[in-house]
């Protein structure tokens, strides 16, 4: 039930009929009668700057989750951000301090290397490739660093985006070999989509999957639907994947944590969790 002392936390991003978070976060409020709702905000790129700022202003607002297309633009917009925030280059949580500031913060590679982990997979030692190097992309590519990959393959349509995530990981991870630049997944253990390609009906395969191996793990940040198109691909192949979703319910003990709203097993989020498609 919404009254006036609900506090808002905005799901902010472009296009919204993907979210899945509202259907996580709402039922585990309404389970532990916490006076909150996450609401889905569609926000157009041209005008996030100033909505961020603005949203800011208003006296009930607890915070904001940020995705697509907003995650990279998000850290130049708070006034302090985390170590792995700054890594990633991008930011998926906000939220203001006591002294107004914007604290921004990412978790999003941290909720995809914990999926794994609890799936069995190790890092340590292990080639990992990333297609897709904006926010998402990014902080995957991070966490997998900070993990134990040993070498890591990253690709993106944009080369300063791919060159600019090389630099960081290799400032902060001198002993990854990082290689940068090729569109081919041939011969990784771990290979990842942090491309939006999947949100739509006709896109198209992400990446070539002739060369995957079927013992490779393939994970995917798309959640407009549960297996994807790549994802069906590659599990054809005999591949073990970790759906879109996976990433999301890992990481939001996180989330509750950096908001002071307690914390929560993902198993208790699956339980309670009302996800539909």
């Amino acid at each position: 039930m919404i009254d006036g002392k609900t506090k808002l936390i905005a799901h902010i991003g472009d296009p919204t009929e993907t979210f899945k978070s509202p259907m996580i976060y709402n039922p585990l409020f309404e389970a532990r009668k916490i006076n909150a709702v996450v609401m889905p905000l569609g926000c157009k790129s041209e005008d996030y700057a100033a909505f961020l700022k603005l949203l800011f202003r208003l006296t009930n607002i607890l915070g904001a989750l940020i995705t697509m297309p907003h995650k990279v633009a998000t850290l130049g917009l708070v006034d302090e951000a985390s170590v792995s925030a700054r890594i990633a280059g991008a930011c998926n949580a906000v939220k203001m301090d006591e002294r107004g500031r914007l604290i921004g913060d990412m978790f999003d590679g941290e909720g995809f290397v914990r999926g794994l982990l609890r799936k069995g997979r190790r890092f340590a030692g292990s080639s990992a490739f990333v297609a897709g190097c904006g926010g998402v992309g990014s902080a995957i590519a991070a966490s997998m660093a900070k993990a134990g990959v040993s070498r890591l393959g990253l690709y993106d349509v944009s080369a300063p985006a791919i060159d600019a995530l090389a630099r960081r990981l290799q400032s902060h991870y001198p002993n990854v070999e990082v290689v940068a630049g090729s569109a081919d997944p041939t011969g990784y253990d771990i290979v990842v989509n942090a491309t939006p390609l999947g949100m739509k009906k006709d896109d198209p395969l992400p990446m070539r999957t002739d060369g995957i191996s079927p013992s490779a793990f393939i994970g995917e940040v798309v959640m407009s639907e549960e297996m994807t198109p790549f994802l069906t691909a590659v599990r054809a192949k005999g591949c073990e994947v970790q759906v879109g979703t996976d990433m999301l319910f890992e990481q939001i003990p996180a989330y509750l944590e950096f908001l002071g709203l307690g914390t929560a097993t993902s198993d208790e989020l699956r339980k309670l969790a009302q996800i539909h498609y």
